[in-house]
């Protein structure tokens, strides 16, 4: 298989071949960042298209090829957020986009409900960073990228965050189990 930096540089030149390869490549975390935004298969499949056709119509503006996926990542959110803001909703989350975005066989159900609970309350911006932290495993440097913000700005609103959802886990779970689980 092609080197995906290889496969940009031919997909910058005008191979939609190229340009499929790398959309396959990176789909299924497209897709699950999507539903974990709109929690809605076919918003999460119309802004899943719409980032790979503003993608392919602005390939030229990519200036660190490096950066393809955090770049495509940036453009989804993006797409996601003015989809939200055109419905003007709320986006909770349910026990479902959990299991689709990650592993959680180590949490039982009940820690799942309420991890997902909290993370209904908390804003935007600290959700925004949790999820791609710690459901997508992206680097506080690749989140700074895709936020377009300082990486101390996303480090102290992991933090924030993480600070929210104990505050929300509290009364819920003794001190000893809270702690393990946020």
């Amino acid at each position: 298989m092609e080197s995906k930096l290889n496969l940009i540089s031919k997909a910058k030149k005008g191979d939609i071949n190229a340009f499929q390869t790398l959309i396959h490549m990176d789909k299924e975390k497209l897709y699950k960042i999507a539903y974990v935004y709109l929690r809605n298969e076919d918003d999460a499949l119309e802004v899943f298209q719409e980032t790979i056709y503003k993608a392919f119509e602005s390939l030229s503006k990519l200036k660190n090829d490096e950066y393809f996926s955090t770049w495509m990542t940036r453009i989804l959110i993006n797409s996601a957020i003015n989809l939200l803001r055109k419905k003007k909703q709320v986006v909770p989350i349910n026990k479902e986009v959990l299991e689709n975005i990650s592993d959680t066989s180590s949490f039982n159900s009940d820690v799942q409900i309420d991890l997902l609970k909290a993370m209904e309350e908390i804003e935007e911006k600290y959700k925004t960073v949790l999820l791609l932290r710690y459901y997508q495993d992206y680097t506080v440097k690749q989140i700074a990228s895709m936020l377009k913000c300082p990486e101390g700005t996303v480090k102290t609103n992991i933090r924030r965050g993480l600070d929210k959802l104990k505050e929300k886990m509290k009364g819920v779970y003794s001190d000893d189990k809270q702690n393990s689980i946020v």
